[in-house]
């Protein structure tokens, strides 16, 4: 497997190729993704619940994140690394550069932040100091308590026509790659359509140029409520590495997401 760059996810949306993103939070589990073909390795938030049994993404401080993403950085592979910027990171863009900057260097190769069209100016200034951005749309965890909950976003006209808007602004700032969670696949479809940069989708239907999950879903050991969005893999495989592989194989032949998978 040659290292996967960015140039390498923009050659796959050029030639309507999709791609593979996992989340991974330690060196071993990075290990065998990468050894499995994952192309995209995320060191998630998402570790707050379901390595700390947080209820919510927002416990989890710079601190965590660099911890796991030197962990991570040491099994990656050939995988790209895109590492999450933690709740609060984007209070003022002079602290979106530093705890950005923590991350690069503890071996980041994507930074990736939540937020609408007002993170343009950060997105921008991260940029400027080459640091490669994904941002992040649709349900943005972060922001789960002022959204109601996990529920879907974008059904209705308007708010799919702002988050194509805010994707659309956030590219012309610079971001690198759009990831859309939690929309109808029609958005999902429309966003990917309407720009130039790979667009990575959990639960955003099938037509996104990358599809990404819980390492910890596709292994079934997911707490509570099992989303829409996930399937456990490892229930037809022999062992993680086979459950990986599975993954792998249904995103780039596009079997995973089938329709049962989309809102």
């Amino acid at each position: 497997m040659k290292t996967v760059t960015l140039s390498t996810l923009q050659a796959y949306k050029r030639a309507g190729e999709t791609f593979s993103c996992l989340t991974a939070y330690d060196a071993s589990f990075a290990h065998a993704a990468s050894q499995a073909g994952i192309d995209v390795l995320l060191v998630g938030d998402s570790l707050g619940m379901v390595l700390q049994g947080q209820q919510s993404t927002l416990p989890v401080t710079l601190d965590d994140i660099c911890y796991h993403t030197h962990c991570a950085a040491r099994g990656k592979g050939a995988s790209l690394l895109m590492v999450d910027l933690p709740f609060m990171s984007n209070a003022s863009t002079e602290q979106l550069l530093r705890d950005s900057g923590e991350l690069m260097r503890a071996g980041a190769e994507l930074v990736k932040v939540e937020g609408e069209a007002w993170m343009a100016d950060g997105i921008r200034e991260l940029t400027r100091r080459g640091v490669p951005v994904c941002a992040h749309l649709g349900l943005t965890p972060q922001t789960v308590y002022q959204l109601g909950g996990y529920k879907v976003q974008g059904r209705d006209a308007e708010r799919a026509e702002q988050i194509i808007n805010d994707a659309k602004t956030l590219v012309e700032a610079g971001a690198s790659v759009i990831l859309l969670e939690c929309v109808p696949a029609s958005l999902g479809k429309a966003v990917t359509e309407a720009l130039d940069v790979p667009v990575i989708g959990i639960g955003a239907g099938p037509d996104t140029d990358g599809q990404i999950l819980v390492m910890h879903d596709i292994l079934g050991v997911t707490h509570g409520r099992t989303p829409r969005f996930v399937k456990n893999f490892l229930a037809d495989a022999d062992s993680i590495q086979g459950a990986f592989q599975r993954y792998h194989q249904d995103v780039k032949q596009r079997v995973f997401p089938a329709p049962e998978h989309c809102f």
